[in-house]
């Protein structure tokens, strides 16, 4: 039997409607499960449930009167705690940063507020978001429901456990090498990153998106319309759009789909994954796409240049901060951000280009193919307490060849459960699309969810 608490968006805005269910009463079952939770996978930070009560009580006194703010009102969601949400401290993820109230809500809390949801809490990530895992020398250790000992990912870690543990429907991470679909995929939920500038961020960035992480593809897509209206402070934010993003309909018979097994660097892809990935292709082909092999867009030249720019880039940021204040960065971060201290502007700069090299050999790609499907994790699970899937700051991105190159190359793309490992721990295939196409990865996975039924048995709630 479905509980209250695991209904889509739009069964809620629904029973909303109908007064059959108000925004307050499932907020408050919401709290059981919550509180039942957060003592194991420390998923939030800011979490202020009389706060949220006092917003799901507005909501319900709007639906009485049947005049909604928008499309998610009385809809609790809760944001990555690098997005700026008026009067609370952002923190980064780190100790070292003081705690200012922000000025104003960034563009994604904005539009959130103006259709009436009920933002109850951010969630943690890692040191200035440069991690991907839930370790943070400021935020308690966050950690995966599937198996508290294992790490949920990250840097959109919290909003990954709490996606996965069922803290609502909603829950928006940030995106600039895997930070939305790398969490996704050791969580079992459905991530989207959109095409870049779809939906605004501030601070903008080369390769940074935003994007929401769900149970389902249907929750991530409804949210769409509210998350994609365009903002002035993202320079690259794209024009005002008409899609219709609940529109799922396709036919796959005849659409070339590319299959990267081999990231080109980085870890080597675990047995399982690729053996999960190789059953999803098949579903594609039973459903009529042409599947053919592909080689990978990422080198190791490549992927040493991004990482040459992001220390040169991270070291900027945080020179000007006293030696006490930079001896509070959690350890990894601070001995891997030190090798910038030396890098040359000339030399910052060739590690820069790399990225132009990504988007070239990804736009190459996709004159061939039309989409692409890969592991989005290579490996199954690391431990909880490990800063990354080498926990090595001396190899910091080894675990990011299958999704920082579609971040520089501006395209779409997702990840979604295709299976889970001997060890009970879920598995994420990436399907990619070409550039603003953002339907085409939300339409090729609702086709696979819907193939395979999706998600049903989530992590039990510790008793």
């Amino acid at each position: 039997m479905t509980l209250e608490t695991d209904l889509s968006i739009r069964q809620l805005i629904q029973k909303f409607s109908e007064k059959s269910l108000s925004p307050s009463e499932y907020w408050l079952a919401l709290e059981t499960i919550i509180e039942a939770w957060e003592p194991t996978i420390a998923a939030l930070y800011a979490y202020d449930a009389e706060e949220a009560r006092k917003q799901a009580a507005a909501s319900t006194e709007r639906w009485t009167k049947g005049t909604p703010l928008g499309a998610l009102d009385g809809i609790p969601v809760t944001l990555k705690e690098l997005i700026a949400t008026k009067g609370q401290p952002v923190p980064l993820g780190t100790a070292a940063v003081e705690l200012v109230p922000a000025a104003e809500d960034a563009p994604i809390a904005a539009r959130l507020r103006e259709d009436g949801a009920v933002i109850f809490a951010k969630t943690t990530c890692p040191d200035y978001g440069m991690l991907s895992s839930g370790l943070s020398s400021f935020h308690k250790l966050s950690r995966n429901p599937w198996d508290p000992t294992q790490n949920p990912g990250g840097s959109s870690a919290g909003a990954s456990a709490a996606a996965a543990a069922g803290y609502g429907p909603l829950h928006i991470g940030t995106d600039i090498g895997g930070s939305v679909r790398l969490p996704a995929g050791w969580t079992g939920i459905f991530g989207f990153k959109p095409s870049h500038g779809r939906i605004p961020v501030d601070p903008y960035y080369v390769g940074r998106c935003a994007g929401p992480m769900t149970r389902t593809v249907e929750d991530a897509a409804f949210s769409m319309a509210t998350l994609s209206r365009p903002d002035w402070r993202d320079g690259t934010s794209l024009p005002p759009n008409q899609i219709d993003w609940m529109d799922f309909d396709i036919d796959l018979r005849g659409l070339k789909i590319g299959l990267m097994l081999d990231a080109g660097c980085g870890l080597p892809v675990d047995a399982e994954v690729r053996d999960a990935v190789i059953s999803a292709a098949k579903r594609f082909e039973e459903a009529g796409a042409i599947v053919i092999d592909v080689a990978p867009v990422l080198t190791r030249q490549m992927l040493e240049g991004l990482d040459v720019f992001w220390r040169a880039r991270f070291w900027g940021d945080i020179m000007g901060l006293s030696e006490e204040r930079r001896e509070m960065i959690l350890p990894y971060i601070y001995t891997w951000a030190k090798g910038g201290a030396d890098i040359s502007g000339v030399d910052a700069v060739r590690g820069f280009n790399q990225t132009i090299e990504m988007r070239k050999s990804c736009g190459k790609l996709f004159t061939e193919v039309d989409a692409v499907i890969s592991p989005t994790n290579p490996i199954v699970s690391y431990p909880a307490e490990w800063a990354s899937p080498t926990n090595d700051p001396a190899l910091p991105f080894e675990h990011i060849g299958f999704t920082v190159p579609w971040n520089m190359s501006e395209q779409p793309a997702s990840s979604i459960n295709c299976g889970f490992s001997r060890s009970g721990m879920p598995i994420g295939l990436q399907i990619v699309g070409p550039r603003f196409d953002d339907m085409l990865v939300l339409r090729l996975s609702k086709a696979f969810e819907t193939w395979t039924g999706g998600v049903t048995n989530w992590p039990k709630r510790p008793a």
